[in-house]
């Protein structure tokens, strides 16, 4: 009966020691990979920026592509993606 006891709190505290933990090394990215360094602006329909989060280390840029041919992440660190992530900034202070 005592070892029963005994297990049971063990377990208990191991339960509560894991939970405890923050998730070390869980990245929820939408992108896998560094991504296109480039993308035929003509075939951009929609493009989103997703900031650092607790759930991605990093910043992520993705294109939906026109016709439906779907969605690619672009590298935020190639020249093309930066000048979208501008001229996208510059937009949304001229309608401010």
């Amino acid at each position: 009966m005592k070892t029963v006891a005994t297990l049971l709190v063990f377990v208990s505290l191991a339960i509560v020691a894991i939970e405890g933990k923050p998730g070390i090394g869980i990245q929820r990215c939408l992108c896998r990979g560094a991504g296109l360094k480039i993308v035929r602006p003509k075939l951009i329909e929609k493009v989103e920026i997703h900031p650092i989060s607790p759930t991605c280390g990093h910043l992520e840029v993705v294109v939906t592509l026109k016709n439906g041919v779907g969605r690619r992440c672009l590298n935020p660190e190639s020249l093309f993606t930066k000048n979208i992530i501008e001229r996208i900034a510059k937009k949304t202070r001229s309608a401010q």
